[in-house]
Formats: C-alpha cells, sequence, structure tokens
C-alpha cells in the first residue's frame, strides 16, 4: 500500500479501512487529521471549511457534531442521492471521519451536562448510518461535559467492530475529560485503558498531544505511545483544547513534541476560530512534522 503521502485524491477517498490503515503506517507520522464542527457557517462563506483545512494541508477530514440521522455540514449542498460525507470526500479528494459519542448516562459531569442529538450518539444504528454513508473512519470520543467515559468507549469499539468488521477505522479515546470529574490530566487514560480498548478492536488510539492537557507531557504520551506500537496499533495526538487557535511557535512546539512521542497522525481541532483551525496553523504544523514538499504538494493536488 502506498504511503498517504504519495496518494492522489482520487485514490485517497476510496480506500477502505484497512488500506487507509496501512497507508498512514507507511508514511511514519506525517498524516494530518483536520477537524471541522459541522453546524457553523463557514469562515470564508462561499468556500466549505472542508475545503478550507483540505487547502492548508490536511490529509484527512474530520466531522464534529455530525448527526447521522439527520446529516448534514453547513455549506456543503450534496446531489441528489449523496450524503453530505460524499459530497465532501468529492469536494475536497481527502479521506473523511466522523466522531460519535460514547455517552455515559450515569456519569457525573461537571457543570451543566451537553445533551446529545440521537444521531451523535455511539449506538450500532448510528455507526451503520455513518458507514452507509460513507465515513472511513469512525472516532469514538468526547466533545466537552458530554459525560463521555472510558467503560462506555470500550463498550462502544466492541460493537463497532461487531457491526461493522474490518470496513472503517476505529480511533478511540478522549482529547479532553469530556466533563468526566474521574478522567481528567494524566487521568484520561492509562496503559490499562488502552489494554482494554486494543483488546476491543481499535486500530488507533486517541491522547492528547503533549502540553494540551494538564500533566500530559512528552514523558507520559511517549511511554503510552510505545505501548500501543508494541501492540501494534497506531497512536494519534490530538490538539483538542483550543491551542488550534494559538501562535504558530506554539503549534510547532507541539507538532514535534508530538512526533518525538511517537504520533502515527496528528489531530487538530476545531476551535481555532468558532468550526475550524487558524488555517495558518494547519501549514505551520504540516511543515513542521514533514517539510514544504509534502505539504505544499497535498495543498496544491488537484481533485
Amino acid at each position: 500500500m502506498d504511503r498517504i503521502l504519495d496518494m492522489r485524491p482520487k485514490d485517497l477517498v476510496n480506500l477502505d479501512g484497512r488500506q487507509l490503515l496501512e497507508s498512514i503506517r507507511a508514511a511514519e507520522g506525517r498524516t494530518i487529521i483536520c477537524e471541522i464542527l459541522c453546524p457553523v457557517m463557514p469562515l470564508l462563506m462561499d468556500v466549505t471549511n472542508a475545503e478550507l483545512v483540505g487547502a492548508f494541508g490536511a490529509d484527512i477530514i474530520l466531522l464534529n457534531f455530525y448527526d447521522t440521522q439527520k446529516p448534514a455540514i453547513f455549506g456543503v449542498a450534496p446531489m441528489p442521492g449523496e450524503s453530505p460525507i460524499q459530497a465532501v470526500k468529492k469536494l475536497t479528494g481527502r479521506a473523511v471521519g466522523i466522531n460519535l459519542e460514547p455517552v455515559d448516562p450515569e456519569q457525573k459531569v461537571m457543570g451543566q451536562r451537553s445533551m446529545l442529538e440521537p444521531g451523535r450518539i455511539a449506538t450500532r444504528e448510528n455507526m451503520r448510518k455513518a458507514y452507509e454513508q460513507g465515513t472511513q473512519i469512525i472516532t469514538l470520543t468526547g466533545n466537552p461535559k458530554t459525560g463521555v467515559s472510558n467503560d462506555r468507549i470500550e463498550g462502544a469499539i466492541r460493537e463497532a467492530r461487531e457491526e461493522l468488521g474490518d470496513r472503517v477505522i476505529l480511533i478511540a479515546g478522549k482529547m479532553h475529560s469530556a466533563g468526566t470529574a474521574g478522567e481528567m490530566g494524566e487521568d484520561i487514560i492509562s496503559k490499562a485503558v488502552i489494554g482494554r480498548f486494543l483488546e476491543a478492536g481499535a486500530d488507533v488510539i486517541l491522547l492528547p498531544a503533549p502540553g494540551t492537557v494538564p500533566g500530559i507531557t512528552l514523558e507520559f504520551v511517549k511511554e503510552m505511545g510505545d505501548f500501543i506500537h508494541q501492540r501494534g496499533a497506531l497512536l494519534l495526538t490530538t490538539i483538542g483544547t483550543s491551542q488550534e487557535g494559538a501562535g504558530e511557535d506554539t503549534i510547532k512546539s507541539i507538532a514535534l513534541y508530538a512526533k518525538m512521542a511517537g504520533a502515527d497522525l496528528h489531530h487538530i481541532g476545531d476551535a481555532g476560530y468558532t468550526g475550524i483551525a487558524v488555517p495558518e496553523n494547519i501549514m505551520a504544523y504540516s511543515i513542521a512534522i514533514r517539510g514544504r514538499r509534502h505539504t505544499y504538494r497535498r495543498m496544491a493536488m488537484r481533485v
């Protein structure tokens, strides 16, 4: 399988879960995932946020707040018979994934609990719908104040694998506590939790990038990353705490720390401006981990 670095857009959008996973593995830590918030008006009005993150270097677009039961992305107008995910693939030539949230209704939440639309919850029905609508990746994670717990993530991994087999990549973990009081800082995850996720069938383990969550250091992520790699899985480091809106020096530092920690994939969140990272930060991050050649090539490839 070719490296995702070398994939043309027409090939990238058609990869199944196993093929996409191996193309990411082959790229040796040089894959960029950019998250966008589906219900938010595009930053540039008549250019979708999906197109914008693609233009600044994203290999994969991750859809947050995507409702599988009422699928819509602000600014995206699918053709008849086409899903919003399929429309984004056609517009951008990028692989596309979505977030689904394994909410734990018994979990105590700090502050006012955020209530999710039924189509955003990690159920078998929603996983199946997401796959049928064209997603190549399902990320089992939590937005702020949703009460997503590691126990529920583990259960959702098992259900997704039973429902969809190897047809999608399963990413599992939390970018921050998601409002869960007992899973904050370095207690977000542990080797024991990672082991459970992998046994359940996760392909990729999600960890906050060094410096993005209190207590999440380079040493901590490196230790967890080594544990993940020894078991044959991949590591995704994330910026999920609005630092995607910080200065470029901060972004470049996070990028290099994440790479030193062993990240196979690098995630940039959707809260730089509302619904999208600062576009220049996407490019700065990409250049930091893979240089101008691969960054400009991804930016310039025609769909």
